[in-house]
């Protein structure tokens, strides 16, 4: 999930972006063009006494590093959290710049990956045997990593969404089931507010990532890039407004709730039923476990709501990739670290059931080990089931800007700022389209 960003960071951190592409060549971004890598090669390079840096904030991720360690006993891995969020992605960038303590793996979120392509930071992993795998995850987890013929990354994890409810504040209200449509599911706002007080959830007033996956969902491609120097955006297009103006209503109905997430007082709205629901990502029922833990047993799991009876269709809130660095010495070990941490059978499941990372590889999903558990807390539900199944209904064609860092903090100032005082939503995608198109022109993209 995206973490909080103050206004004033973010732009510093779009700055640094952009002044390390300062002089960069045109073309689909990476590095030069390598030959495929032999089986010998490859051979060699395994067994030959090697260190690799690897950055990630996965907790106790050395188990699967040392899953790694013992297959090829020559490799060593140091692993290091250097933060997450922004300050990952400012060491990261500063390593870059200075042309020294870069590591050769770092764990890179799927909106950034554009900004490091843009950058010629990252490796092609293709001609070291990506493409191999790419049936092996859902295909739009993919995409993300490989919008191209270039396979930037290896799919780490992802966030379909859902429909997280308190079933017993919905039966309340005279509700037995999760609404299955938006129309619906403004239905039962007002009866959750009339007969119980609570608000059926709350959209994040500062969260760009939750409106970004709700757009998602639509079949809205508010960004778009083709790896050079131009890009698309669209974001106040009439299908976003229709969004918008969704959102608009329920708001100032006093439906839903517009407080900041990842709070304090948010998370004391979930525990304390101040909110009936969250619309979050796959990542999210563990994390409410730990949350609202004097809740077990009173929620229930459900797709999100569909824009029209009958669809099935969900998008995307997180999730992320290891990549490995162009600057890296050791290329064919590091892209081996990174294709082993996220695609040996063991490792993949290890970090499905024990980091709680919500898997991507198709293997997993399909898992009884991952899929078959019942959750108390979820009232015998099979949680990671169901959005295993989501997870096969999400839009396979989305892209990113190359500078996501400033279309956030962009966000905050607009969209964040109208959505916190209960106004219209629609006319400040107006204005959070005019911001990015005159960001995108004075940094020099062309805009289709």
């Amino acid at each position: 999930m995206n973490t909080a960003r103050t206004t004033a960071t973010a732009l510093a951190a779009s700055a640094l972006v952009l002044g390390t592409l300062t002089g960069c060549s045109g073309g689909s971004g990476g590095t030069a063009e390598t030959e495929e890598i032999t089986q010998d090669q490859f051979d060699e390079a395994m067994s030959t006494p090697t260190e690799l840096t690897f950055w990630t904030w996965v907790p106790d991720i050395d188990k699967e590093v040392a899953l790694f360690e013992a297959e090829y006993p020559e490799i060593d891995v140091t692993v290091e959290n250097v933060g997450q969020g922004l300050a990952h992605y400012q060491k990261l960038r500063s390593a870059l710049a200075a042309g020294e303590g870069a590591p050769d793996v770092a764990q890179i979120e799927y909106q950034y990956i554009p900004s490091f392509v843009l950058a010629e930071s990252l490796l092609d992993l293709a001609p070291y045997g990506a493409d191999d795998i790419s049936g092996d995850y859902v295909e739009w987890a993919w995409n993300q990593v490989s919008p191209g013929d270039e396979v930037w990354a290896i799919p780490q994890d992802v966030g379909p969404m859902g429909n997280l409810y308190r079933a017993d504040i919905l039966a309340e209200a005279g509700i037995d089931e999760a609404p299955a449509t938006w129309e619906e599911y403004a239905e039962a706002a007002q009866a959750v507010k009339d007969e119980t007080g609570s608000y059926i959830s709350n959209l994040g007033a500062t969260q760009a990532g939750q409106m970004i996956g709700f757009f998602w969902q639509k079949g809205i491609k508010p960004f778009g890039y083709d790896g050079a120097e131009t890009v698309s955006i669209n974001v106040n297009s009439p299908e976003a407004k229709e969004v918008a103006d969704y959102w608009t209503d329920l708001i100032q109905r006093d439906l839903v709730s517009t407080d900041v997430d990842f709070n304090d007082q948010w998370y004391q709205g979930l525990a304390n039923g101040t909110y009936a629901g969250w619309l979050t990502a796959a990542w999210g029922p563990v994390f409410l476990q730990g949350t609202a833990e004097n809740t077990s047993g009173l929620w229930r799991a459900a797709p999100l709501p569909q824009w029209s009876e009958g669809d099935n269709v969900s998008g995307n809130w997180g999730g992320s990739s290891d990549a490995v660095l162009a600057t890296s010495e050791n290329p064919i070990a590091a892209a081996e670290l990174a294709r082993f941490i996220n695609h040996d059978e063991e490792s993949a499941l290890m970090l499905a059931t024990e980091q709680f990372f919500f898997p991507p590889q198709n293997s997993v999903l399909e898992d009884p080990e991952f899929t078959g558990g019942e959750s108390e807390f979820y009232g015998g539900q099979q949680v990671n089931a169901l959005f295993a199944d989501i997870s096969q209904t999400v839009d396979t064609e989305f892209q990113w800007l190359p500078f996501m860092e400033y279309v956030y903090s962009s966000y905050e100032e607009t969209m964040g700022t109208v959505i916190a005082d209960k106004g219209d939503i629609a006319a400040a995608l107006d204005e959070w389209q005019q911001q990015l198109v005159d960001y995108a022109e004075g940094q020099g993209f062309t805009i289709e």
